[in-house]
């Protein structure tokens, strides 16, 4: 099977993390704050963003709110700090896609992102409680 790589995924402030989707079927552009971010848009056509919420010059979610401020339907995935109920509420009340726990291994980093992009099924996924069901009513295959 040949598969062309036409989606563009930006990843902010991931740092590691990022590695664990160097093997999907993604041009993956990484950045570590926000303010690079900000400057790949300028340049590059993004079709998809996974970002840490808190950027050392973006801190709580200042990045995934102008991004969503342009982007309001671009699939942006959100990492929260882990146990920290109200970044997962803040970023679900902006429209992220999935919000994902940032002690989180790179496998499960990885179905999400392949979900939320349509990469497999969900079949294939065996923990999908971070996607969110709009996704599902508005006919976008996950």
């Amino acid at each position: 099977m040949v598969i062309l790589v036409k989606t563009k995924v930006l990843s902010v402030g991931i740092g590691q993390q990022a590695e664990s989707l160097k093997d999907l079927p993604i041009r993956l552009l990484n950045m570590s704050n926000g303010s690079e971010a900000i400057n790949v848009f300028r340049r590059e056509q993004i079709d998809s963003v996974v970002t840490h919420w808190h950027l050392s010059d973006m801190p709580d979610g200042e990045f995934i709110r102008k991004l969503k401020g342009v982007y309001p339907d671009m699939p942006t995935i959100a990492l929260v700090e882990a146990g920290n109920i109200q970044q997962e509420i803040d970023a679900r009340s902006l429209g992220v896609a999935a919000v994902i726990p940032e002690d989180s291994d790179g496998n499960y980093l990885r179905r999400v992102v392949s979900m939320v992009l349509g990469l497999q099924t969900v079949g294939q996924i065996d923990r999908v409680y971070a996607i969110d069901d709009s996704l599902r009513e508005t006919g976008v295959k996950i």
